[in-house]
């Protein structure tokens, strides 16, 4: 039992070593002033010719800022419209992981345990459970999205005892629920004493740079910022919590769980953090398991703050990168997870580089022009396929069309479907094929 314990504490030592050693290597910008060193794309060997295509289909899908940070550089930066880097905007959801992170400095500064009940910080009565099933909630639940309390009650932003009433036990149902979420701003606040945005200005606003606040909009506690606040934070998160040589969250243990799957119903999904190259993928507002990774051209080591009409921060330790974006989405769906695999799709023919995540697919992927599409999509199947059944599912997973191919090229008429983000599958006799477009 000693040995176990003496092996752990090796392991968790070295882990932690090779994060600090790694958060050294990056470059970061001062906490103060408009200095950031960038790098030149053609200097890394990147595709430059493929630049403009990713920003026209940036503005194409209303987006308002876009950031691309490689080991702490900016490679590229563009605004669009009269957006500009001193330009505050909402993050949305995408916020929820910096609530995440907060929690986790809170917990390291010895003021809170997420395996405590939420009522110790709340106090009891946040809920309308019964006592014994208030004090089964603890703030780890909260964390990820299994309280068990019933997202379907008409609000799920309402964060009123009586809006929260009990569905399940805590820990055995995974829903997208609001409101136990930004009662964690309560926790926060009740574990430090210090209202929720002076926490942030104090502990993580000074050594970091990161500026911004969170402020009331309906029942919702949204964090606002500029752009490259946006970035800071996801260059602290490539820094696994490290901002030059400073650590803001040392506890690794906590860095590790917060990205990576926390619980078994999701496995996209970490504390508060979405997370890319899992074996399968829970989705708001239902309780189907999707199979296969959840954005299958982004790099599958990557974890993800998603938000509301495109919000997004996208961590890819593997190869240094930090993608950011801000703007407004063609849908309303609250995490618009196939906008922001377009994206990568563009992107990585910026960085020269197929997709690091393989769609399951039958040597090749579905090609689609135009993309975004107004009313005629014409598909082209992968190589060596000349037919199967094409189903389109919208951002909830709902099938809005089904066609059968009976050619490697064919076209849909899709007048009839709303803007937004549309995922098409490939059915054969042998495999699958699953590839994202976007409906203007």
């Amino acid at each position: 039992m000693m040995m176990k314990h003496i092996r752990t504490t090796l392991l968790v030592f070295v882990f932690a070593l090779v994060h600090t050693s790694f958060a050294q290597s990056l470059y970061f910008p001062p906490t103060t002033g408009n200095t950031w060193e960038t790098t030149d794309p053609a200097g890394l060997g990147w595709c430059t010719d493929s630049i403009a295509p990713l920003l026209d289909f940036l503005e194409e899908s209303n987006s308002k800022a876009f950031i691309l940070l490689k080991d702490g550089r900016i490679v590229i930066e563009h605004y669009f419209g009269t957006f500009t880097a001193d330009s505050n905007w909402h993050w949305a959801s995408a916020g929820k992981s910096l609530t995440s992170f907060l929690v986790g400095m809170v917990q390291e500064d010895g003021l809170l345990d997420i395996n405590e009940p939420s009522s110790n910080y709340l106090g009891t009565g946040w809920t309308s459970c019964t006592p014994e099933q208030e004090l089964a909630n603890t703030v780890r639940h909260q964390l990820t999205m299994t309280t068990g309390l019933d997202d379907g009650t008409g609000d799920p932003y309402c964060t009123d005892p009586a809006c929260l009433q009990y569905l399940a036990d805590p820990g055995t149902r995974w829903a997208y629920h609001n409101g136990p979420y930004t009662l964690l701003d309560g926790v926060i606040s009740g574990a430090t004493g210090q209202t929720l945005n002076s926490y942030v200005i104090n502990r993580l606003s000074l050594p970091t740079g990161i500026t911004g606040l969170y402020i009331q909009t309906g029942g919702n506690n949204v964090f606002f910022s500029k752009p490259r606040s946006m970035a800071r934070f996801g260059l602290l998160m490539l820094g696994q919590g490290t901002w030059n040589s400073t650590p803001i969250m040392s506890d690794m243990n906590y860095f590790t769980d917060m990205t990576t799957p926390s619980q078994s119903i999701n496995n996209s999904y970490g504390y508060l953090w979405w997370l890319n190259g899992q074996t399968s993928y829970h989705l708001p507002s239902t309780q189907i398991e999707f199979p296969g990774t959840l954005m299958p051209n982004e790099p599958a080591d990557a974890y993800n703050a998603l938000g509301k009409n495109g919000q997004f921060i996208n961590v890819v330790p593997s190869q240094g990168i930090v993608l950011i974006r801000m703007g407004n989405a063609p849908d309303e769906f609250p995490v618009p997870y196939l906008l922001n695999d377009a994206i990568w799709e563009y992107l990585n023919a910026v960085i020269c580089t197929p997709s690091s995540v393989k769609p399951p697919a039958l040597g090749g992927a579905l090609g689609f022009f135009p993309n975004p599409v107004l009313d005629q999509l014409h598909i082209t199947l992968p190589a060596g396929d000349h037919g199967g059944e094409l189903r389109i599912l919208d951002a909830l997973g709902r099938v809005v069309h089904t066609q059968q191919i009976l050619s490697a090229t064919t076209a849909s008429d899709l007048r009839g479907l709303s803007p937004g983000s549309y995922r098409c599958v490939l059915t054969t006799a042998t495999d699958r094929v699953v590839s994202g477009f976007v409906k203007e």
